[in-house]
């Protein structure tokens, strides 16, 4: 057991609250930012929720990633920061800069107040899309060696923002660190359990799917690692000597179609599963409709592509080993239907 302090940004979201829950009963004393000290009851809850214990230490700072105001206080007393906080829209903006200038900003202002305050090490919530949205000259799957191009066409916003912190990142601590320790984790399709019904955008997704709002399957694939695991890597890139200076992806196996997802969600729910979509349409399709619903724009990139990537790195060096693809994906639906975002008999019970 630890009684070292971690700040983690960002505590009211999925990750940040998975990770809360973990630092906790791991025995750190834990702060946390917020973008409102309004939100610290509504944290709390979240987290005693998910059987916790010591839910009322844990301390609370407003900060935004685009004001200094606050990072100061979060940092002071801090020996590691899980800098978890980050924008993720439900769709992209039209200016890209809403997204990366607060992703890259608010990197920066982590590392720079950490620095200055004598954290020890700082793990960086980035994405799998800093990793594999540039195509791979030799093939084969994904690893942390890989980095995506943003200059190139067709990047969105959101992976743009995602690459451009992450390389900011790294440039600092290159120049200007000081001896700060960086570790990054990059997630793939994060699932696994909602705590409470502000849902991430992969169950938002999903709830979608289950109560009728994705009439029809894209052919799309996606790949996918459980939040609970994604903050087990966090505390294990926070403290293992191995981490410092490395970036892990999370991913738990090999990639699954929305088809393969809704089939898996369909055999697990039975009765509540009834509104999910059965009928794939062809890429063609999805690119016609385009033109006149801007939200599936985002889809055509990823149309017949497979991103295939391993956690054979966290495994090796850090001794990480995630649940599977289908139990983070039966312990999301789970969840919802517990929470009562989805009717547990389908839609003439509803």
């Amino acid at each position: 057991m630890s009684n070292e302090l971690v700040l983690v940004t960002g505590g009211s979201g999925f990750v940040g609250s998975h990770a809360i829950v973990q630092l906790l009963n791991a025995g750190y004393r834990v702060r946390t930012t917020v973008r409102k000290l309004s939100r610290a009851g509504e944290v709390r809850a979240l987290v005693t929720a998910a059987g916790a214990s010591g839910a009322d230490s844990i301390e609370f700072v407003a900060v935004d990633l685009t004001s200094d105001a606050g990072w100061a206080e979060a940092m002071d007393g801090c020996t590691f920061v899980l800098h978890v906080a980050s924008p993720f829209p439900v769709q992209q903006p039209k200016d890209e800069d809403e997204l990366i200038v607060p992703a890259r900003d608010g990197a920066l202002r982590a590392l720079r107040f950490a620095r200055d305050a004598g954290v020890k090490r700082v793990v960086l919530t980035s994405s799998f899309a800093a990793v594999g949205y540039s195509p791979k000259s030799a093939g084969g799957d994904y690893t942390e060696a890989d980095w995506t191009d943003p200059t190139q066409p067709g990047i969105t916003p959101y992976v743009k923002s995602k690459t451009i912190s992450e390389r900011a990142a790294w440039d600092f601590i290159a120049r200007e660190g000081n001896g700060l320790e960086l570790a990054v984790v990059n997630p793939v399709g994060i699932f696994g359990p909602a705590f409470g019904t502000d849902l991430s955008s992969s169950l938002e997704l999903m709830r979608m799917m289950l109560t009728g709002g994705v009439p029809v399957i894209p052919p799309i694939s996606t790949s996918i690692v459980d939040v609970r695991d994604v903050a087990s890597l966090h505390l294990l890139a926070m403290t293992h000597p191995a981490a410092a200076g490395e970036r892990f992806l999370a991913v738990a196996g090999p990639p699954m179609t929305f088809a393969e997802l809704a089939s898996l969600l369909r055999d697990h729910l039975g009765p509540a599963g009834a509104q999910l979509p059965k009928r794939t349409i062809s890429a063609g399709m999805v690119r016609f409709l385009a033109i006149f619903v801007p939200r599936l724009r985002e889809l055509v990139p990823q149309l017949g592509q497979v991103k295939a990537s391993s956690h054979e790195k966290a495994t090796r060096l850090l001794g990480w080993e995630p649940r599977s693809n289908a139990e983070a994906v039966e312990a999301s639906a789970d969840s919802l239907v517990a929470l009562g975002l989805v009717p547990r008999k389908g839609p003439r019970s509803a």
